[in-house]
């Protein structure tokens, strides 16, 4: 069983940056594909970044919307991922979710996520 904390939204305004973090708790966390997915009010929960497990060669990948603008990023000694928002617009607006997948080994990986973690940008 694998629990998820989502940290590090709030209001910002365009432009600006945010860092959001998602602690993991349980053991093997390298062994897990993690992710930060977003839901914006009225749209359906969306990928915007993904990096893979140790099986994976901890590969980072992005949706087009943040590529360049986002970094995710992993700590495997803090069982800790990170979403570094930089240029953020009003339209990153949404509740950020973070997501365990795995372990990699397995047939069919269980599914965890954490409960958000709202980020508003506007003026």
């Amino acid at each position: 069983q694998v629990q998820l904390v989502e940290s590090g939204g709030g209001l910002v305004q365009p432009g600006g940056s945010l860092r959001l973090s998602c602690a993991a708790s349980g053991s093997a966390f390298s062994s897990y594909k993690m992710s930060w997915y977003r839901q914006a009010p009225g749209k359906e929960r969306e990928l915007v970044a993904a990096i893979r497990s140790a099986g994976g060669g901890f590969i980072p990948t992005y949706a087009d919307a943040v590529k360049g603008r986002f970094t995710i990023s992993r700590d495997n000694a803090k069982n800790t991922v990170y979403l570094e928002m930089n240029s953020l617009k009003p339209e990153d607006t949404a509740v950020y979710f973070c997501n365990a997948r795995g372990p990699f080994w397995l047939a069919v990986p269980n599914d965890y996520w954490g409960q958000g973690t709202q980020v508003t940008v506007s003026s």
